[in-house]
């Protein structure tokens, strides 16, 4: 039995760690549309189109505030409503403070952003809490200073605390160049 020289045998180990080092990542291929896409979903261009505000960011606080007068609360987070009361004097809010980590579109260079959402917008995504790193999408104030998630829970991604990965559903993560992606939603805006 003959036995392999060393050469012989590292040869194609050595083919093997080239090939390896010299081609480039699945995620280095993608153009910066295929990465939103494979990221964000399939609607990310409306989200991104849709969206007044768009940013990663911390969540420093949540608090709610009712506004109803005298009245509590009722647990679905709207105001309860006599017949004699009107609309405007039924509405409870819930105030969110981030830190900005990362301005995409319309905060400019802020660090800091307070909003404003009605407390019934908030039974339709997933709820937020201090600390939570997430990538939003969110619509331009009303009249009023009112803000949510584009499309409910469709514009809320939430981050692993490095802030480079987006949770889904299960314990899994999926890796993205948020620098990509910021580009990607700048180009679908027009800016």
């Amino acid at each position: 039995m003959r036995v392999p020289s060393t050469r012989a045998s590292a040869f194609p180990a050595l083919i093997f760690l080239c090939c390896a080092l010299c081609s480039p990542s699945p995620a280095a291929d993608l153009s910066d549309t295929a990465a939103a896409q494979r990221a964000l979903g399939p609607n990310w261009k409306h989200l991104s189109q849709r969206a007044g505000m768009i940013f990663v960011g911390t969540v420093l606080n949540a608090e709610n505030s009712a506004r109803c007068g005298t009245k509590s609360v009722r647990r679905d987070g709207a105001c309860p409503v006599s017949p004699a009361a009107t609309s405007s004097a039924a509405s409870a809010t819930t105030e969110l403070r981030f830190r900005i980590d990362l301005p995409i579109a319309g905060v400019g260079h802020v660090h800091t952003l307070t909003i404003q959402e009605w407390t019934g917008a908030l039974s339709r995504q997933r709820p937020l809490h201090p600390g939570d790193r997430v990538l939003l999408f969110l619509y331009p104030p009303s009249r009023l200073g009112f803000t949510s998630p584009v499309g409910g829970p469709q514009g809320q991604f939430r981050l692993d605390s490095s802030g480079r990965r987006i949770k889904q559903g299960s314990p899994s993560f999926r890796t993205f160049a948020i620098t990509q992606l910021a580009r990607a939603i700048r180009a679908a805006r027009g800016e």
